[in-house]
């Protein structure tokens, strides 16, 4: 039986930060698809939002060569020095990082010909005011390309976790857990209008998904990638005195369902967003 308790990771601390891989395995998916989309000129200005730990900021930044400035904006300071490192190993001198939130990008008014987020603006805290910024920044014609992973992503859990606050007649941390996935996950229409409604005229929407496989749910919950990303945020759904009970009846529940199909599956759907300034 797994001990439910919130992770130790501190994410400011340069050794932890150091051992969290160039190619996540929760971002990586995402990327290689906006990697396929963004178009490579010569001369441009780009801008990644919420880079990271760099991926793929300086990815974009060597397929562009140095031409082009490639720009990346993320509150993450541990991160930040990270991605500082890498840029200092790999000699890149079209990239500059800047420490601060997409909602005031410090960058002069129609100056970017592209912009990228790999999942980025999923974690923003006004995904309204971000997409505004990224209006007064873009120029004409500018191309926006983001990932977003949707709301049914790691659905098998979310429903095994919903019965048991049922169970417990905890009605209000359903509720909680609904607004939880729709802060994390707009739906797919609000995302597109907003897009919209701020000059950028939708030129492609690229549905995909990939699976998390796992042997059962115990080693879903010790899986690092759990533990560092997802799960503190998910014992914050349940109360405090009832965290060990319901996420053990979770547990047992899905390990159950993975003695028949011989392991535990979490589908991400997710889509590309392609826009062009208008």
């Amino acid at each position: 039986m797994t001990k439910f308790r919130k992770s130790n990771f501190n994410l400011n601390d340069r050794d932890t930060v150091s051992i969290i891989d160039e190619l996540p395995l929760w971002s990586a998916p995402f990327g290689l698809k906006l990697l396929d989309t963004i178009r490579l000129r010569q001369h441009i200005t780009a801008l990644d939002i919420g880079f990271g730990l760099g991926f793929p900021l300086l990815e974009i930044a060597q397929r562009l060569g140095n031409s082009s400035k490639v720009y990346g904006i993320d509150p993450w300071k541990a991160a930040i020095e990270r991605t500082q490192t890498k840029i200092n190993i790999l000699g890149l001198t079209n990239v500059e990082l800047i420490e601060g939130v997409a909602e005031n990008i410090p960058l002069p008014d129609n100056s970017v010909d592209l912009i990228v987020s790999n999942n980025g603006i999923n974690n923003v805290q006004n995904l309204e005011k971000v997409m505004s910024e990224c209006k007064r920044i873009a120029k004409k014609s500018a191309q926006f390309v983001a990932t977003v992973n949707l709301n049914k992503t790691m659905i098998e859990f979310y429903d095994e976790l919903e019965k048991g606050l049922i169970e417990e007649g905890l009605n209000e941390n359903v509720s909680q857990l609904k607004k939880h996935i729709y802060h994390k996950r707009r739906p797919l229409d609000e995302l597109k209008k907003l897009f919209q409604s701020n000059g950028f005229k939708i030129e492609k929407l690229i549905h995909d998904s990939f699976k998390l496989r796992f042997l059962n749910a115990t080693t879903m919950f010790n899986h690092y990638l759990i533990r560092l990303a997802f799960l503190d945020s998910w014992l914050d759904l349940v109360p405090e005195v009832l965290i060990q009970e319901i996420f053990t009846r979770v547990e047992n529940r899905l390990n159950h369902k993975a003695q028949d199909d011989e392991e535990i599956v979490l589908t991400v759907p997710f889509v590309v967003i392609e826009a062009e300034k208008s």
